[in-house]
């Protein structure tokens, strides 16, 4: 019913989302490209929030997914839009952030958490142009 308060989102540790991906969950990252580019979690498919609802057919309905962001605002939405569309789906606590922090890898090697936002693609393709 409408005036029902609306679930809570549902959340997955970084131990329960690595348990849940080894068993067959799909890890989707929702950052901007950007973002992506500078470092992700091995394994993850790539679709931008602002892009999900036009790319959920790129995604299993039969198999759980495991949703991440930056910290957690984009992946609570994303999580929240898929099941309602009654996909098996959370999202990662702390998000890419809390898994860089808790040491486990980014892919490239080299990979790191980049900054979300405009002003942060704007500043990281300045920093890829003086690079190459």
């Amino acid at each position: 019913m409408a005036d029902e308060a609306q679930e809570t989102t549902r959340e997955v540790s970084r131990d329960e989302a690595q348990k849940l991906i080894e068993d067959g969950a799909q890890l989707v990252d929702v950052r901007a490209v950007h973002e992506w580019d500078a470092g992700r979690i091995a394994g993850a498919a790539h679709l931008p929030l602002d892009e999900l609802a036009g790319r959920t057919g790129e995604i299993d309905p039969e198999r759980p997914v495991v949703l991440y962001c930056r910290g957690g605002t984009r992946s609570t939405m994303a999580t929240d839009a898929l099941a309602e569309a009654d996909f098996d789906a959370a999202k990662l606590t702390e998000g890419i952030v809390g898994w860089s922090e808790a040491g486990l890898p980014l892919e490239p090697d080299d990979g790191y958490v980049a900054e979300s936002g405009e002003a942060a693609a704007i500043l990281e393709a300045r920093k890829k142009a003086s690079q190459g």
